[in-house]
């Protein structure tokens, strides 16, 4: 299917993607499943995206964020859906140099930029539920768009450090990366140089992103829960944990696939390549798919806009 080049270089003019390493021949059927979630992706987030444009009931801090969590899960699923589909369909392995390390950089850095949303969304439900009475006032359309900057300028110059630091080794053996897309350890991994200050540099950012994510969303949801349990009636303590069911869910989806391919890819030995690698993809494409389907459904506003929107359509 394609050639290993094992020649004297050291930036590369391209490199080759393996696809799934020890499953090319199921390389037609898993493209079905994953160009489903790419459709799904795309029509789901430019659905909500248009519904919170159009719609001014929903102008408000919650569905801003919503917006923004929609616009990066485009940027990661057309980050990657497009060229993995390349190697699937038509055997097109090759990436130049350059647009691998585009790839890598905006994969990388946008995933960030999804924590640091997270972390916004909480933030949001934990003024709205402890702090209701000044919810308009902490969080104004001046303070969302802040953090929003925020949270896309951290993702960006932290992840900045990594195609500089791709580019600078030899790759002396092999110019083929055994992955369906240019993740930076497993790009790195082919040069022959010391890499330690990539995989340092790159745990540490990972730490740092997500421990500090983490925690700021773990503790919104403690203070959440106490106010929430506080709550003299049943009824109003189910409905405002029903208000927060639908951040937790995305919460889930995009850390726990995210992390175990993280601890997997640098900890275990013993895992499958080709399970590493489809465990890779769920992370960058089942939040894209499942963002806008649990929002959708479980978010009466954006709910009732859908149906209105497309009963006024069918009408």
């Amino acid at each position: 299917m394609f050639t290993v080049n094992f020649t004297a270089f050291t930036n590369p003019s391209y490199f080759i993607l393996m696809g799934i390493p020890g499953l090319e021949d199921f390389h037609v059927w898993i493209s079905i499943p994953f160009c489903s979630m790419y459709v799904v992706a795309l029509i789901g987030n430019t659905v909500i995206l248009f519904i919170i444009k159009t719609e001014t009931v929903l102008h408000a801090p919650m569905f801003y964020f919503l917006s923004m969590l929609a616009t990066t899960d485009l940027v990661l699923s057309t980050s990657t859906l497009p060229k993995m589909l390349g190697i699937f369909w038509f055997n097109y392995h090759e990436i130049t140099f350059h647009a691998c390390l585009t790839q890598m950089y905006f994969i990388h850095a946008f995933s960030g930029v999804e924590s640091g949303l997270l972390v916004a969304m909480a933030l949001d439900r934990y003024v709205a539920i402890c702090n209701p009475l000044r919810h308009t006032s902490i969080l104004t359309n001046v303070v969302v768009a802040q953090v929003g900057i925020v949270a896309l300028l951290r993702g960006l110059v932290l992840m900045t450090p990594h195609p500089f630091l791709v580019r600078k080794w030899p790759y002396c053996q092999t110019n083929v990366v055994p992955h369906t897309y240019c993740e930076h350890m497993a790009v790195v991994k082919l040069a022959c140089a010391d890499i330690s200050i990539n995989s340092l540099y790159s745990l540490a950012v990972i730490i740092l992103i997500v421990g500090t994510d983490v925690t700021c969303i773990s503790l919104s949801y403690v203070q959440i829960l106490r106010t929430v349990f506080s709550l003299p009636s049943k009824d109003a303590r189910l409905k405002t944990l029903s208000t927060c069911g639908s951040h937790v869910c995305v919460i889930l989806t995009f850390y726990i696939p995210a992390l175990f391919s993280f601890l997997t890819h640098r900890f275990s030995k013993h895992i499958p390549r080709h399970t590493h690698i489809l465990l890779a993809n769920v992370y960058l494409l089942v939040p894209p798919v499942l963002n806008p389907i649990i929002y959708g459904v479980r978010t009466k506003q954006i709910r009732e806009c859908v149906i209105q929107l497309f009963t006024n359509k069918i009408s």
